[in-house]
């Protein structure tokens, strides 16, 4: 076959055709590196799921390990597996939290056989009666336990290491891209060097969004932030929304539950302060120290947003929603905190089983 005017080689039909099978593998690699993007990061893993008691039970997976949960003994047998540690999980059978942890997370396949190489898995149902024996040898059930534990939100995540710290605690469910995170900060022994809000600074996972305006509710009160209740008691309960701007999940919060009429009056009878996290924004605590927003953040080790803290009367924390919150789970949350059984409730999931929420 002749060549071509100037001389170069002609251009056959199979390098036609090679051409279009190099542009077909670049094509498929890029839409795979696409979709793993869109798995880390895509706005769905926010999605404004019911979150509502289930009205089928779900269980344990089967990956779980069968335990006669004396915590001592598997910590053992995963350590001699050689595995990092032991991850309890905290849930109970009509979660929607808990599902989407162990069939949303869980699901994915990275994710699973990272957990299954790294750990071993058991389940202590909230409700429960089993007997579990703890890491000092002290008895008690299921349900007692987790009251020991301070298990406020399920899904609660506590992971053990081999000197039986908890090495991380994940209350509540959070999106894959953040959850795999955590498992790898567990796995790698970076909670050893750093806690989970400085890993994540300097890792892959995006801590902080570009700059934006936050969302803003009426009942926020407005700055200076003079908190501090170490002196003189507040008339009533505090709660500090930590966020930032271009935050998806934020969105959702004031998109969603922030708009139901039961949740904003609930909110108007509570002092409400708003905080992007990453600011310099002056704030005198309720405990009656001077910092900044950044800085308070960096002290309470906060990762996620938006993140809601309420503090009682006396500045002292009553718990800390830091993970997808949905209408069911945040409305319950604040009639624990407006009716003042926090005061004699030792968690929020107490004051739930007693009052049948």
């Amino acid at each position: 076959m002749a060549g071509s005017p100037d001389g170069s080689e002609p251009f056959t039909l199979f390098r036609i055709v090679s051409f279009i099978l190099l542009f077909i593998v670049i094509s498929a690699a890029r839409t795979g590196w696409a979709s793993e993007t869109r798995d880390n990061f895509s706005d769905d893993e926010f999605d404004t799921f019911e979150d509502n008691p289930l009205a089928e039970p779900i269980s344990n997976p089967p990956w779980f390990k069968l335990t006669f949960l004396d915590l001592s003994e598997d910590l053992e047998d995963a350590l001699s597996s050689g595995k990092q540690g032991l991850m309890v999980y905290f849930g109970q059978k009509y979660c929607s939290y808990c599902k989407k942890l162990l069939e949303g997370n869980f699901g994915k396949l990275d994710i699973l056989a990272y957990t299954q190489k790294h750990f071993d898995a058991i389940g202590i149902d909230i409700h429960g009666q089993r007997e579990v024996t703890a890491l000092d040898g002290s008895q008690w059930n299921e349900r007692s336990f987790s009251v020991y534990r301070k298990v406020n939100f399920t899904p609660t995540l506590i992971f053990l290491d081999k000197d039986k710290r908890e090495a991380l605690r994940l209350p509540g469910f959070y999106p894959p891209y953040k959850f795999r995170a955590a498992l790898e900060y567990v796995a790698a022994g970076y909670y050893l060097k750093e806690d989970f809000r400085s890993y994540l600074a300097r890792a892959d996972v995006p801590l902080v969004f570009d700059a934006g305006d936050m969302n803003y509710e009426d009942f926020f009160s407005p700055a200076p932030y003079a908190l501090d209740r170490s002196r003189w008691p507040g008339e009533r309960p505090l709660v500090v929304f930590f966020e930032q701007g271009d935050c998806h999940a934020c969105d959702v919060l004031h998109t969603g539950p922030l708009r139901q009429d039961d949740i904003s009056q609930h909110f108007s009878e509570l002092e409400v302060v708003q905080l992007d996290m990453w600011s310099d924004t002056p704030v005198l605590t309720p405990a009656g120290e001077k910092t900044t927003a950044k800085q308070w953040a960096d002290k309470l080790g906060l990762f996620y947003t938006p993140t809601l803290i309420f503090f009682d009367e006396r500045g002292e924390e009553i718990l800390r929603l830091d993970s997808v919150v949905q209408f069911y789970r945040l409305r319950n949350v604040l009639e624990f905190v407006n009716s003042g059984a926090y005061r004699n409730y030792a968690t929020f999931q107490q004051w739930r089983n007693a009052n049948k929420r």
